[in-house]
């Protein structure tokens, strides 16, 4: 089963297909990280907190 490289979440299938490049196998970060986002195609510290 995928896992974020990031924090070690579970992500499904169609989020890896859609979001990670044709020879990746795990997304660099998930929607679960709260430390790290997605900036086109780079990863990035996030700049304020998304916890709930």
């Amino acid at each position: 089963m995928p896992e974020c490289q990031n924090c070690g979440s579970f992500v499904t299938e169609a989020y890896v297909r859609v979001f990670t490049p044709t020879d990746i196998d795990a997304p660099r970060v998930c929607p679960e990280c709260e430390d790290m986002i997605r900036d086109g195609a780079e990863i990035r510290e996030a700049r304020s907190s998304r916890g709930g």
